[in-house]
């Protein structure tokens, strides 16, 4: 019998220390005191920041139609411009909005032109382009300031041109045609 007495002593003189040792909890089942110990994901590499600034003009969804139903996907078009000189309009598709931009941003990069400013950001003379049924006709003006709208305007604020102003003779409300037509007549541009 001192044998079981010895083994059953210690395990009953270790209950109420294990007992002392566990949390409280007040407050019902969850408890107000106890917290949780989360892990926090690892942080992800930040990649470093583009030198070109990049604006959306336009995303729609678009639809194929197969034999089970529609298909949708999302169309963007972003300009990418650095605000010196460096402009370029792209387009992009995916089923997902996120890789649709990545698309449009690289199709950006892809056809950059580099615009000949002065040293004020004024383009020398007067240039009009069409691109398909947008026509477009930027002129320098001196004092002015950006006088622009649409999506030209946004093309002309990242290529860094200051002090003009343009105008889109065409009803076509196509954002990504009229952008287009105002980098086809910044290409016209003589240095």
């Amino acid at each position: 019998m001192n044998e079981v007495e010895q083994n059953t002593q210690p395990a009953v003189a270790a209950t109420p220390v294990a007992a002392s040792a566990a949390p409280s909890y007040r407050g019902g089942a969850r408890g107000g005191d106890d917290r949780r110990r989360t892990r926090r994901a690892p942080r992800r590499e930040e990649r470093p920041r583009s030198e070109f600034d990049q604006k959306i003009i336009s995303i729609r969804r678009v639809a194929r139609v197969m034999a089970g139903g529609r298909r949708f996907n999302f169309s963007v078009s972003i300009v990418a411009g650095n605000k010196n000189g460096k402009v370029g309009v792209g387009l992009g598709k995916a089923g997902d909005t996120q890789l649709a931009i990545e698309k449009a941003v690289r199709n950006a990069k892809k056809n950059m032109i580099t615009i000949p400013l002065n040293k004020s950001g004024m383009i020398r003379h007067d240039v009009d382009a069409k691109f398909s049924s947008s026509r477009v006709m930027i002129q320098p003006a001196k004092g002015r300031g950006l006088v622009a709208g649409s999506s030209v305007r946004t093309v002309l604020e990242l290529g860094g041109v200051r002090d003009v102003t343009a105008k889109i003779f065409s009803r076509s409300k196509n954002q990504l045609n009229n952008a287009r037509a105002a980098v086809k007549a910044l290409k016209e541009l003589r240095g």
